[in-house]
């Protein structure tokens, strides 16, 4: 591996994000289609390059939120499929038919529209109609004989997919996830009664599909934290899962300095951390500008030299201070790490949240682009 300069930076493992791919297809079998969700940059592991990589293991579908998120993978060189699954903005629209993106429809209003686009450019243009079974976001509501009657109307574009989103998939105490199932499967009948077939047919993100939910799943299904390595814990009583995946991504900052100071020394904005007793204070070149959460100052940990370090005081926008008073010697320019494992200790995102009182895609979600990636 090329040696790394940079001041803080995330180093992404290709075959981490592949192993977690086959892991997926191996679960849900050759009968259903994985679409990885690689949106808001991949969850910061880099848009680009994970679509790249998940295409060479035999990706055929990628999904992202938005048309300028599908145009930058197309700019990137990226041929797959690609799903388009929130915006559908007047001005955004051209760009569909430009780049090739499918759009997730979310109103009749909307799908009008699109056949209008279509049969102005003289195209079928295939389209994923979303269903709205309880979510209470985007999405039509589940009334069959009026999107029967709709879709039968528009005739220069196809249905190429049928979709719903999940709000409670990880709560197995709550009959939400099955109130939707049913509510999902009442439209597909009636379109099939009506001679029309989506071709692709998905519910389910990453839980139903690591808990083995197979009603959930459909011909079709749209990982996304499992393809960077987790799962969240289910609630009530959930079987065992039946996904296993790491997290393929490492976060490390530089040293800017080591300093020595007395007992009784405050640290940082506020003088939030008192030294205690004469203590080792190192600086480090990462902040909340880089995506380091604040709710982390004071309580938050970092791994120096192989043991966990406590984060001293206030992380500020540039800068983070730990106390390495209990670590090996350490310098200027060496590396900690935020993020990922060094040695037999790791930090994983789902552990940071925990400190910071948010949520594992928060964490990842938050890492800044001025933050470099290493791919290797």
């Amino acid at each position: 591996m090329v040696p790394i300069t940079y001041r803080c930076w995330v180093e992404v493992s290709r075959r981490q994000l592949a192993e977690n791919f086959h892991a997926i297809r191996n679960a849900v079998g050759p009968g259903v289609e994985v679409m990885p969700v690689v949106k808001a940059d991949a969850y910061r592991h880099g848009a680009v390059e994970v679509a790249r990589v998940l295409a060479n293991e035999g990706a055929r579908w990628l999904a992202v939120s938005n048309v300028e998120e599908g145009v930058f993978l197309r700019q990137g060189g990226v041929t797959t499929q690609i799903l388009v699954m929130g915006d559908f903005l007047p001005f955004e629209r051209p760009a569909l038919i430009d780049f090739d993106l499918t759009p997730a429809i979310h109103s009749l209003s909307q799908l009008a529209d699109y056949d209008r686009m279509a049969a102005a450019v003289g195209r079928s243009l295939p389209y994923h109609l979303k269903l709205d079974t309880g979510m209470g976001r985007l999405g039509l509501a589940a009334n069959p004989s009026l999107i029967v009657e709709t879709i039968q109307s528009c005739a220069h574009v196809r249905l190429d997919g049928l979709m719903t989103h999940f709000a409670s998939a990880a709560n197995y105490e709550s009959p939400q996830t099955a109130s939707q199932i049913v509510e999902y499967r009442r439209v597909l009948a009636a379109l099939n009664a009506a001679g029309i077939s989506p071709r692709c047919c998905h519910l389910s993100s990453t839980i139903p599909v690591a808990y083995g939910r197979r009603d959930a799943w459909g011909n079709m299904v749209r990982p996304g934290h499992a393809i960077y390595g987790y799962v969240s814990p289910a609630r009530g009583n959930a079987p065992a899962p039946v996904l296993n995946v790491h997290p393929a991504l490492n976060w490390k900052a530089r040293i800017l300095q080591v300093k020595e100071l007395p007992e009784g020394s405050l640290v940082g904005y506020g003088g939030m951390f008192r030294c205690e007793r004469p203590s080792k204070i190192a600086v480090l070149a990462v902040g909340y500008a880089d995506g380091m959460n604040h709710r982390l100052s004071a309580k938050g940990k970092v791994i120096a030299g192989g043991k966990l370090a406590p984060i001293a005081g206030a992380i500020s926008m540039d800068l983070t201070s730990i106390d390495v008073t209990d670590c090996p010697p350490l310098a200027p320019g060496d590396a900690v790490t935020l993020l990922g494992r060094e040695g037999n200790l790791s930090l994983d995102a789902q552990q940071i949240a925990r400190m910071a009182g948010t949520i594992s895609y928060g964490v990842l979600c938050g890492i800044g682009q001025r933050v470099k990636r290493v791919y290797f």
